[in-house]
């Protein structure tokens, strides 16, 4: 690999690594630096449906809606496959993420496994994720803390 090529895919993987860092601590506004102005989504393996484009305010602000109930997440990235194309990028991660709210009707965590895909662009400032696949293979747990933690919260 050139430098060029270990740069780039450092800084992909640290910038993966800083959007699951960031959501899990409820970092806000050091996710927007992150991502193009719009993103697409496909989290069909979770929620049926189609992808979607949104405004990447709009994504933080349904991850915040989504995570502010809960009392603790932990997303872990892991086996990082980095491929540039000049000023393009895709990158599949192992992912495990585990939700955690204590309540009355269940167990207190819901953990799903699978990988994310991620498009990327470089930019003039950097990288950024302009794409997110969310590609469920396994889960465990109560799942009906997210419905729990969206009332609460």
């Amino acid at each position: 690999m050139t430098d060029q090529q270990l740069r780039d895919r450092y800084a992909i993987i640290e910038l993966c690594t800083r959007m699951a860092w960031h959501l899990d601590h409820c970092e806000w506004d050091q996710l927007v630096d992150l991502f193009t102005d719009e993103i697409r989504l496909d989290y069909t393996s979770l929620n049926g449906g189609e992808p979607v484009t949104l405004p990447r305010k709009d994504v933080i602000g349904k991850w915040r809606s989504n995570r502010e109930g809960l009392q603790a997440t932990q997303h872990l990235l892991s086996n990082h496959l980095v491929t540039v194309d000049g000023a393009t990028a895709h990158t599949t991660a192992m992912f495990q993420a585990t939700h955690l709210l204590p309540n009355p009707f269940g167990g207190p965590t819901w953990t799903l496994g699978g990988e994310y895909r991620y498009g990327l662009v470089r930019t003039a400032d950097g990288w950024r994720i302009s794409a997110l696949t969310m590609n469920i293979l396994w889960a465990d747990g109560n799942r009906h803390i997210r419905d729990l933690a969206l009332q609460d919260g």
